[in-house]
């Protein structure tokens, strides 16, 4: 940690500030007691599970991105050369599966061929293990020229061949960032969906965007979407109010979406499942102290914010899972531990005020690639 930085330690030893209430809204139920448990995949009694919306499929709450830091330093590989994948990455993700199978982790996000073919490998033998939802971005219709059934049935083609696999438990396809994806767009990915369904390719369609306006009119226009997957953080809250200039200023208005309404409340209405990424501003939320290792536990000071920010964002009952980047056995662990202690209430004072301070800081000083993360402060 660096000098001029404060510790969550030195933070509640030295803080008189109490605050109050957590950062992201009210403390969500989040646990399976409705749920028959002998179904839910590998079911941990001190993880919390969450109904993925009207796919009905149980999911634990923190659950495993795809992306993870590389050897290099990088965020994450798109693709690997000739896609032979190289076996220490191998190795890395075979011992990061077996740690959330182990917590009781049940779901894997990914996004690129490349951890297609890393999560293909380390599945090997035990692919009934996770439930995995996937894209390729590259294929998707983030592109113009793959807006049409057959590339969009291509990108399946190509994750399962990657994979190793028969089948997605959710195609979750990746529009377009900004939301330029038009209606007709929307029902190409629906048709390419239900003849990879009726193939036996694909069980449950989802949609991944960064546009949180086109996000909500697709939610409310097209009941075929059973899953929506786009960004939460610590900083991300509930509209209560009527939109103003000063609280809700989007970064992509429009669509034709209700922007009076929260997006949640659209979920809701809708029984869409939610799965949240970037919880961790993509990683720059620990440059208060570098980044983790490739190997070894990292700063605890990372570890309690890397925790405490999983458990307010799941705060919010309307998300099924959220997804960080887990690139050690040890981060699985770290992360686990926020849904096994998550209740909110728990959460002292000065935890709160800490991590509130740290998000503060970062948010305010995020890298240019991540600065649309604002326009999901309030949604």
């Amino acid at each position: 940690m660096k000098d001029n930085k404060l510790s969550r330690r030195d933070f509640i030893r030295t803080t008189s500030v109490l605050a109050g209430g957590a950062v992201a809204g009210g403390l969500g139920s989040g646990n399976a007691a409705a749920a028959d448990t002998s179904k839910i995949l590998n079911y941990n009694e001190k993880m919390h599970y969450r109904r993925l919306g009207k796919t009905n499929l149980m999911l634990s709450e923190v659950s495993l991105g795809g992306h993870w830091k590389n050897r290099n330093g990088g965020r994450y590989w798109d693709t690997f050369a000739n896609d032979e994948t190289p076996e220490d990455v191998i190795k890395n993700r075979a011992d990061i599966v077996s740690a959330c199978i182990d917590v009781g982790i049940n779901y894997l996000d990914i996004t690129t061929a490349a951890e297609c073919l890393a999560y293909g490998a380390a599945l090997k033998g035990r692919r009934e293990k996770m439930i995995v939802g996937a894209d390729d971005h590259r294929l998707g219709p983030r592109n113009p020229a793959n807006r049409n059934v057959e590339a969009l049935t291509f990108n399946i083609d190509e994750c399962l061949r990657r994979l190793k696999t028969d089948y997605l438990d959710i195609w979750r396809v990746q529009a377009d960032m900004g939301g330029n994806n038009s209606d007709a767009d929307v029902e190409i990915m629906i048709e390419a969906f239900e003849k990879a369904h009726k193939a036996g390719k694909a069980k449950h369609f989802g949609i991944s965007t960064h546009s949180r306006p086109w996000a909500q009119h697709v939610i409310e226009k097209y009941p075929a979407v059973e899953m929506f997957v786009f960004p939460c953080t610590a900083k991300t809250k509930e509209k209560g109010q009527q939109p103003t200039k000063e609280n809700v200023e989007e970064g992509n208005p429009g669509h034709g979406a209700d922007q009076s309404q929260s997006i949640f409340a659209a979920l809701k209405k809708q029984d869409v499942g939610l799965v949240t990424i970037k919880p961790f501003f993509g990683g720059s939320l620990f440059s208060i102290a570098g980044v983790f290792p490739v190997m070894g536990v990292g700063d605890k000071s990372e570890n309690d914010l890397a925790r405490l920010t999983l458990q307010c964002i799941l705060s919010n009952e309307t998300i099924t899972a959220t997804v960080p980047g887990l690139t050690t056995p040890y981060e699985v662990e770290n992360a686990a531990m926020a849904s096994y202690t998550r209740p909110v209430a728990k959460m002292s004072p000065a935890e709160r005020q800490w991590l509130k301070q740290v998000t503060d800081e970062q948010w305010a000083r995020l890298p240019a690639e991540y600065t649309w993360l604002r326009d999901w402060e309030v949604v």
